[in-house]
C-alpha cells in the first residue's frame, strides 16, 4: 500500500531564504525585461501603422466635436447674419442648411462650414476671409470635409516628438506581445515562495491572467476612450475653446489607461488565488463586499490619469462585477483534493 506523503516532504521543498527570494526576483525581472525588449523590436517594425491606429478614437472624437460645432454655429446669431448675407434668408433655408450638416454626419461623411467673402470681379481663387472691405465682396458658404480638416488630427510641437511617439508605440506593441512571457515570470516568482501543493495554481491561473489582461486593455481602447474624449471635449465647446491635442500627451493617455484596466482585470484571479492558499475565505469576501466596492472606486480614482467620471464608472463598475465573479469562482470552481484528506 502506497504511503501517504509526509507533510514535511511537501512543505520542506518550498523553504527559501530572503536572499534566495531576491535572487529569484532578479532572474524573473531580467527575463521579463528581455521579453519586453524583444517585443519592442517587433513593435519598431509595425510602429507606423500602430500610431495611426491608436489615433482613431481621438480622430473620431475631434470630428464629432467640429461637426457639432458646425451645427451649433448654424444657430448662432452672428453666423445666421452671415448666412443671410450669403442668401440663406428664409427659416426654411436655415433648416435645410442644418439638415445638410446632420445628414452628412449620419452618413459618416461629416462636414464643417465657414462663410467667406469673394471678389466677384476677381479670379475664383482669390478667397478672402470676412473682415475689412465686406461692402465690395460677396459672401459664400464653403463646406469642408472633416476628414481633410487639419484640426481633427493631433499635432506635435517640436521636431523630435514624432520620433518619441514612434518609440512609445513600439513600447505599447512590445507590452502586448510580451504580456504572456511577463506574466509567466511574475507567476514564477510567486510560485517560488509557495509550497509544492500550492504551485499547481500557477499553471492554471497563467493563461487566464493573460486573457484578462488583454481583455482589460481592449475594454479601455474600444469602450472607454471614445466616451471619455467626448466628455472632455464638451468642456471645450462650453468654454468656446477649440482643442489642439498633442500627440505626445495622447500617447501617454493610451499607455496608462489600458495598462490600468489590464491590471485591474486581474482581480478575480487574485481573489481565487488568495482563497486557495488560505489567506481569505468566501465568507470573508461576502461579508466585506461593501468595503471592497468602496476600495475599488477609490483605487480607480487613484490609478486613472484622466479624472473624468466616465472612465471611473466603467473601470470601477467592471471591477465590481469582477469582484463578484471572483466570489463565484471561489465557491463553484472544484477544489483539488489534498493528499492528506481521508478516503
Amino acid at each position: 500500500m502506497r504511503r501517504p506523503p509526509d507533510e514535511r516532504d511537501l512543505f520542506q521543498e518550498s523553504t527559501m531564504t530572503f536572499g534566495e527570494h531576491l535572487e529569484e526576483l532578479r532572474v524573473c525581472l531580467f527575463r521579463a525585461i528581455v521579453g519586453l525588449a524583444l517585443g519592442c523590436v517587433v513593435g519598431l517594425i509595425v510602429g507606423g501603422p500602430v500610431v495611426h491606429f491608436i489615433q482613431t478614437p481621438l480622430h473620431a472624437a475631434l470630428e464629432k466635436y467640429y461637426q457639432d460645432e458646425a451645427v451649433k454655429r448654424s444657430l448662432d446669431p452672428a453666423e445666421l447674419e452671415k448666412l443671410a448675407r450669403a442668401g440663406y434668408t428664409r427659416p426654411e433655408d436655415i433648416q435645410r442648411f442644418q439638415e445638410i450638416l446632420q445628414a452628412r454626419k449620419r452618413q459618416r461623411d461629416p462636414v464643417s462650414f465657414e462663410v467667406v467673402y469673394v471678389d466677384p470681379k476677381g479670379p475664383l481663387g482669390s478667397i478672402v476671409a470676412g473682415g475689412s472691405g465686406e461692402a465690395t465682396l460677396e459672401p459664400v458658404v464653403l463646406f469642408h470635409p472633416l476628414a481633410e480638416d487639419s484640426r481633427t488630427r493631433a499635432s506635435s510641437l517640436n521636431a523630435q516628438e514624432g520620433f518619441m511617439i514612434y518609440l512609445k508605440a513600439s513600447l505599447l506593441v512590445g507590452a502586448v506581445l510580451a504580456s504572456p512571457w511577463v506574466f509567466l515570470q511574475i507567476w514564477t516568482f510567486v510560485a517560488a515562495g509557495l509550497y509544492r501543493h500550492e504551485k499547481r495554481y500557477v499553471h492554471v491561473f497563467l493563461p487566464f491572467s493573460v486573457v484578462l489582461f488583454l481583455a482589460g486593455m481592449a475594454t479601455a481602447f474600444f469602450f472607454v476612450f471614445q466616451p471619455v474624449l467626448n466628455f472632455l471635449l464638451s468642456f471645450n465647446s462650453m468654454l468656446g475653446i477649440n482643442p489642439e491635442p498633442r500627440i505626445n500627451e495622447w500617447m501617454g493617455f493610451v499607455l496608462l489607461v489600458p495598462l490600468a484596466f489590464g491590471i485591474g482585470f486581474q482581480l478575480p484571479l487574485a481573489m481565487l488565488f488568495m482563497e486557495r492558499i488560505g489567506i481569505f475565505t468566501v465568507e470573508a469576501y461576502l461579508s466585506y463586499w461593501r468595503v471592497a466596492v468602496l476600495a475599488i472606486f477609490v483605487l480607480a480614482m487613484i490609478i486613472l490619469p484622466t479624472g473624468d467620471p466616465y472612465s471611473l464608472i466603467i473601470m470601477a463598475g467592471a471591477m465590481t462585477l469582477l469582484y463578484f465573479a471572483g466570489i463565484l469562482l471561489c465557491r463553484f470552481l472544484p477544489r483539488r483534493r489534498s493528499a492528506f484528506e481521508e478516503g
